[in-house]
């Protein structure tokens, strides 16, 4: 005769045994949740490499906090909460590094000679075109349409230090082009 628990007492022990730091009860865990949480944090991230970055880290949480964990509420929910705190974290992290970035390139625009002043119409509106989407657009409603970073970022859907940033990074490219135009040529 096959005996069957109940599902909440299964999850009890489950979690009981990931309280004693039970590799098994770890590894269950993790595998039977792995694809939902995966999900979760595959619409937080930009490719699956961070997205990978930001499941592990989570699932390290899960298990420093397991203890913190109410039974009798789902813990798919709880887990679900901490993966997308997780990946808040991860974005967070990422912005500074992207205003990091911004310190460094206003350093770097600052300290070199201007090609610009060299170079004709058309040579700048070649360059121009060979930015991404993203530059290009903020380069051209800001420089040539005079746009706020602030109408920018309601415009493109944007935040207004991703503006700034893309603008900054824009010009350095457009600079490096130019210059490597006019070294080229010198003209």
């Amino acid at each position: 005769m096959d005996i069957a628990l109940p599902l909440q007492h299964q999850e009890k022990n489950l979690i009981e045994a990931c309280i004693k730091k039970e590799r098994w009860a770890q590894k269950l865990l993790y595998e039977d949740n792995y694809s939902k949480m995966m999900g979760v944090c595959l619409r937080y991230s930009n490719n699956k490499e961070d997205a990978l970055d930001i499941l592990h880290e989570g699932f390290i949480k899960v298990f420093r906090n397991i203890a913190k964990y109410q039974p009798g509420t789902s813990i798919n929910a709880w887990m679900r909460r901490i993966m997308v705190n997780t990946a808040i974290d991860f974005y967070r992290k990422s912005i500074r590094r992207r205003t990091e970035d911004l310190d460094q390139a206003y350093q770097v625009s600052a300290d070199q000679p201007d090609a610009v002043s060299n170079c004709t119409e058309k040579d700048i509106l070649a360059a121009i075109q060979t930015l991404s989407p993203a530059y290009r657009a903020v380069f051209n409603l800001y420089v040539i349409e005079g746009f706020s970073h602030r109408e920018i970022a309601d415009q493109l859907g944007i935040t207004e230090s991703t503006s700034r940033s893309n603008l900054v990074k824009a010009r350095i490219k457009l600079k490096a082009i130019l210059e490597a135009k006019y070294i080229r040529y010198g003209e």
